[in-house]
C-alpha cells in the first residue's frame, strides 16, 4: 500500500520573519508540508515539481520584485490552481485592498499585523 503524499502549503513572503511565523503555525496542521519561498521566481520550479501536492499558497501582497495580485491571476489562469486556497496578507493601509484582493482571486484576506493562528484557522478551513 501506497502512503498517501502530503500536502503541501507554499508560503511566499520576503520578509523571513513574517515568512518564519507563518511556517510554526501551519506546521501544526496534520499532514501538510510548508514550503517558503522569499521571491516568486522560486516557486515556478516547485508548482511545476509538486503542483499535485500543492494544497495552498499564503502570500504577501507586496513582494520585492511581483505583485500579489500578480501571481493570484496568473496562479487563478493555470487549470491546476483555479480553485486552490490562496491567502493574501499585506500591510498595506488602502481600505479597498481586501475587496481587490478577493475580486482578483484571494480566497482570504488578512491584514498586518494579523494573528499567525487565525490564519491557520482560516488556512484549515480552506483546506477542509
Amino acid at each position: 500500500m501506497m502512503a498517501h503524499a502530503r500536502r503541501l502549503v507554499l508560503v511566499i513572503d520576503d520578509s523571513g520573519d513574517c515568512a518564519e511565523t507563518l511556517q510554526i503555525a501551519f506546521e501544526a496542521l496534520p499532514d501538510l508540508d510548508v514550503l517558503v519561498c522569499s521571491n516568486v521566481r522560486g516557486i515556478w520550479p516547485i508548482l511545476e515539481r509538486d503542483g499535485e501536492r500543492l494544497a495552498a499558497v499564503v502570500t504577501d501582497l507586496h513582494l520585492s520584485e511581483y505583485d500579489g495580485l500578480e501571481l493570484i491571476r496568473s496562479l487563478r489562469s493555470d487549470g491546476r490552481f483555479a480553485h486552490l486556497p490562496i491567502v493574501l496578507i499585506s500591510g498595506d493601509s488602502d481600505p479597498r485592498t481586501p475587496q481587490i484582493a478577493l475580486s482578483n482571486g484571494a480566497s482570504a484576506y488578512f491584514p498586518k499585523p494579523y494573528s499567525p493562528s487565525a490564519v491557520r484557522k482560516k488556512l484549515e478551513e480552506l483546506l477542509c
